[in-house]
């Protein structure tokens, strides 16, 4: 494959970047190719010591991608970068989407009952709208006491979900640096 069609293909596959993000990739390449020729060496041979290009552009979605979660870590920029880093590889999909799912399962459950127990207090006042004749202070007291719970359960949710983006983010850290290449003993 020649400078070209290495660069066309690069590009191609880098669509899901932001085109400054895309143009300092391809100028880096163009660098590759042009220090490879002046040390005597054909396209092809340049090319084909790179890699795919395909592949190159999978890893350097999951490393913008990583790069845009440390810097904002959000819902939509973690989801961004797990779906980036399953691309890699089909063993991906395994190690980690089921852990991803298993976090977000148990976020998800938490914020659910921290806010349905703050809620009720609400719900119980709408069942006894509706039914008056069953009014127990046991059930008042028992709402409002789960309401206390729920606003405690919320605050450590809150603390619960931040600990954990940043754990899973530093598991996708992980994840991409042995998919390219192992871990380098020091």
């Amino acid at each position: 494959m020649n400078k070209e069609n290495f660069l066309k293909s690069l590009n191609n596959s880098l669509q899901r970047l932001p085109s400054s993000e895309r143009e300092d990739i391809l100028q880096d390449f163009r660098e590759h190719f042009d220090i490879g020729i002046n040390e005597g060496k054909s396209e092809e041979e340049i090319s084909k010591a790179l890699g795919s290009p395909q592949q190159i552009a999978r890893e350097m979605v999951v490393t913008y991608r990583l790069e845009q979660v440390e810097e904002t870590t959000s819902t939509g920029n973690v989801l961004r970068a797990v779906w980036a880093v399953i691309g890699l590889g089909f063993f991906n999909l395994i190690i980690v989407l089921a852990p991803f799912l298993a976090l977000a399962g148990f976020v998800f459950s938490g914020w659910l009952a921290g806010v349905s127990f703050v809620a009720a207090p609400i719900l119980f006042l709408v069942n006894i709208i509706i039914y008056p004749e069953v009014f127990a202070f046991f059930e008042l007291f028992f709402s409002l006491f789960l309401s206390g719970v729920g606003i405690f359960l919320i605050i450590g949710m809150y603390y619960a979900t931040r600990w954990l983006m940043k754990g899973f983010v530093k598991y996708l850290n992980f994840n991409v640096k042995m998919v390219k290449g192992g871990m380098k003993h020091a």
